[in-house]
């Protein structure tokens, strides 16, 4: 029977509340001994989105029915600021990547040279099947024409998000490209600088400073952007990105008005690890995800007790030492961390298999062996130089990837996001005779006469 325990760590703290005392930080759950369905039993965020959903509906409803005056007092409201004109000026964005940090320029050029490589090779060609005499099938991939990408400004300012967004619309062939960011204070009501730094590298000059619901909206069904309405954002057909819940509402809202990649929710680092793993990377690791959000989450499953413990003791030394310490600390000692402990690391592959967290690190011997058996991530890092971090901005990887468990039927963003795939049936004469009885018959199993006689009436008068 398995132990299913919370440490003398401390109590489970409110994701919101204040953060736990440092020294002992993370929960732990004890699996030894075996569980059938680990999956109910591991730390997870409670976000419950269908209560967000019902909370923007109006504002929703108001950007669709009412554009700019709707947007404006939702950015008033939100964000304390709101342009008089919506879309940034193409100076402003020149000016930005003029002014851009050499380092950062550098970085950034890197991180879209590397994406650029890795997903040139997702490209997808069309291919045709022969499947009679006269009769082939083509699939197509046809890319969307218009996508709209989030990019967040909130806790953190995400330039690499819009590299992790465009590269791979780009090389699919998107031919209309717009990002919305939220407008910033410290820069004049604009996006951050050097997410606008970042489209202009790109090429990307149709961008926005809106963001929350009211950017999901505007996108969707299209809005003017100023008080004259003389300038507008037309609607995209497809929105991509991750953000808050209420983005994540708004996009749940919209599904079917418009195609979106995913329901993004906090992020979440999964480390399954034995005892050849440093504690000092590992606890380096778990921190590194845990700034991002104080629901972010971050998990340590392992047979060790003794890394475990190592664990914890590089947490209490390296988290007070981190910038954004109660973020971190709120996060570490969240319901959504621990420490999972398990009988060896077939469980541990059951359990991160369970959980299929948005990263999963392997921190073990012959990491990559285990790599191969996942089943279940969003993204794998594979031995003790391939930290999530490098995956964040400069491994050639996506770093937009499903959060909440949905690494079990869904992918990270890629070229395939902005393709669809398109069948062109071609058939002469004789290929469609030949089958047409076939068609006949399982038209009138369907109790579908008609479907048939469309087949039927094209040899209509010829002798069987």
């Amino acid at each position: 029977m398995s132990r299913l325990t919370v440490s003398r760590y401390g109590r489970r703290g409110s994701p919101s509340g204040p953060p736990p005392r440092l020294g002992s930080v993370l929960n732990r759950i004890d699996l030894r001994g075996g569980v059938r369905d680990p999956r109910r039993l591991l730390p997870r965020a409670q976000l419950d989105v269908s209560v967000a959903v019902e909370r923007i509906r109006p504002l929703v409803e108001a950007v669709r029915d009412h554009g700019y005056p709707a947007i404006r007092e939702a950015s008033e409201r939100f964000d304390g600021i709101c342009p008089a004109v919506l879309r940034v000026p193409t100076e402003a964005i020149a000016e930005a990547e003029g002014t851009l940090d050499p380092d950062v320029r550098a970085a950034l050029l890197e991180s879209i040279d590397r994406a650029r490589r890795v997903h040139a090779d997702q490209r997808r060609t069309d291919h045709t099947t022969q499947v009679v005499p006269g009769g082939t099938v083509t699939e197509r991939w046809v890319p969307v024409d218009r996508v709209g990408l989030y990019v967040p400004g909130g806790l953190a300012m995400y330039p690499s998000t819009v590299v992790m967004n465009v590269v791979p619309a780009q090389v699919a062939g998107v031919r209309s490209l717009v990002v919305v960011s939220p407008p910033q204070q410290d820069n004049g009501g604009l996006p951050d600088a050097r997410v606008l730094a970042a489209c202009a590298l790109l090429g990307v000059d149709e961008v926005y400073a809106v963001g929350g619901a009211q950017a999901v909206a505007m996108l969707a069904y299209g809005a003017a952007v100023d008080a004259g309405g003389t300038q507008h954002c037309a609607p995209v057909d497809m929105i991509t990105g991750p953000g808050n819940i209420w983005v994540t509402a708004a996009k749940r809202l919209l599904r079917g008005v418009v195609g979106i990649d995913a329901e993004a929710g906090p992020t979440e680092i999964a480390v399954l690890a034995d005892d050849t793993a440093d504690p000092v990377h590992v606890a380096a690791d778990l921190i590194s995800q845990a700034e991002h959000d104080p629901l972010a989450a971050s998990v340590l499953v392992t047979p060790s007790v003794e890394l475990a413990d190592a664990v914890d003791r590089e947490l209490a030394r390296q988290v007070p030492a981190t910038k954004h310490v109660e973020r971190v600390g709120t996060a570490l000692g969240g319901e959504q961390s621990g420490i999972v402990l398990v009988d060896d690391l077939d469980a541990g592959l059951r359990v991160v298999d369970a959980y299929a967290a948005e990263h999963l690190e392997i921190q073990t011997r012959d990491a990559r062996d285990w790599a191969l058996r996942v089943r279940n991530a969003g993204a794998i890092f594979v031995g003790a130089w391939a930290p999530v971090s490098l995956g964040d901005y400069c491994a050639g990887s996506n770093h937009v990837l499903p959060t909440g468990g949905c690494a079990r039927h869904s992918s990270g963003l890629s070229v395939q996001s902005f393709l669809r795939g398109v069948h062109l049936v071609e058939y002469t004469r004789e290929a469609l005779r030949d089958v047409a009885p076939h068609v006949v018959t399982l038209a009138n199993v369907e109790d579908l006469p008609a479907h048939g006689q469309a087949v039927a009436v094209r040899f209509a008068g010829e002798s069987s």
